[in-house]
């Protein structure tokens, strides 16, 4: 992979991450576009990418990361040990699915024939348009805190978003405030529920030697990585922004333009 190819990988997974855009599908397409080869170190690349938001997501939301790990140590039952079991919670689809659906999902990303993948993701867009729409159109009953039932279903959500081309962002964040969660409380949960997940899919990949850099190089490797997370910083704070603001409404318009080109651009190649 050409370092200039990883930068703009880095870039639109920075950016996508945290806008309900998908960012899976996204890659997927800019890889079409760029012509970079899937095959090719792809799922390490696209971890490295991942863990670069990660990172991005532990810089915009120090304070509350800190205060949820301070509270932790406290002796009596308190509001971010409450949070904390919440995130737990909502792992628990997503665990599962990685455990007995991972591999499978990989496989079959990695068999579509031709560019089938546009397809695909084209399709997931429009999913990820229409749950958009309808978290834009939902009444807000502004729920001051989110339930353990609101954390586990936001959770089966997430574990439905790793389908390539649904937005997990986009996703949990429509499936919140579906539910009547205060908006800047669901996107702050979105982007903190998934650092565990993330982190332990690293590990893991690491354990089992899955993890190379040879098959990329290190110098894309790198300068995708950085491009990620500076991007990553600029977008979490941006979206956070976004869903206060409930201007959820023009991603699913993009989402639904993108998606439509996605799948007619496979007809076309076809």
């Amino acid at each position: 992979m050409e370092t200039i190819h990883a930068i703009i990988l880095g870039i639109v997974q920075g950016l996508t991450e945290f806008l309900p855009v998908s960012s899976s599908g996204h890659l997927q397409l800019a890889k079409e576009l760029l012509g970079v080869d899937p095959t090719v170190g792809g799922l390490t690349f696209d971890l490295t990418l991942h863990a670069a938001t990660v990172l991005s997501t532990f810089v915009v939301l120090w304070s509350e990361i800190k205060r949820l790990i301070i509270g932790l140590f406290s002796r009596r039952f308190n509001e971010q040990q409450a949070y904390i079991l919440k995130i737990i919670l909502s792992m628990v689809p997503v665990v599962i699915v990685g455990f007995t659906l991972e591999s499978k999902l990989e496989m079959l990303v990695e068999d579509l024939p031709n560019h089938r993948i546009l397809l695909v993701v084209g399709s997931m867009l429009l999913l990820t348009a229409l749950l958009l729409y309808f978290a834009y159109r939902a009444k807000p009953r502004r729920k001051e805190t989110i339930s353990y039932r609101d954390a586990f279903v936001i959770g089966i959500a997430q574990a439905v978003a790793t389908l390539p081309g649904l937005s997990r962002s986009g996703t949990t964040i429509a499936t919140g405030l579906i539910l009547g969660n205060n908006k800047e409380s669901v996107a702050k949960f979105s982007f903190l529920m998934v650092l565990a997940p993330i982190l332990g899919k690293t590990l893991l990949d690491l354990m089992s030697g899955e993890f190379s850099a040879q098959a990329v190089g290190a110098a894309p490797m790198l300068a995708g990585f950085l491009a990620a997370f500076i991007v990553g910083c600029l977008a979490c704070k941006f979206m956070i922004g976004i869903v206060k603001r409930g201007k959820l409404s023009w991603f699913a318009l993009y989402c639904a333009i993108v998606g439509l080109l996605s799948i007619v651009s496979y007809f076309v190649i076809q």
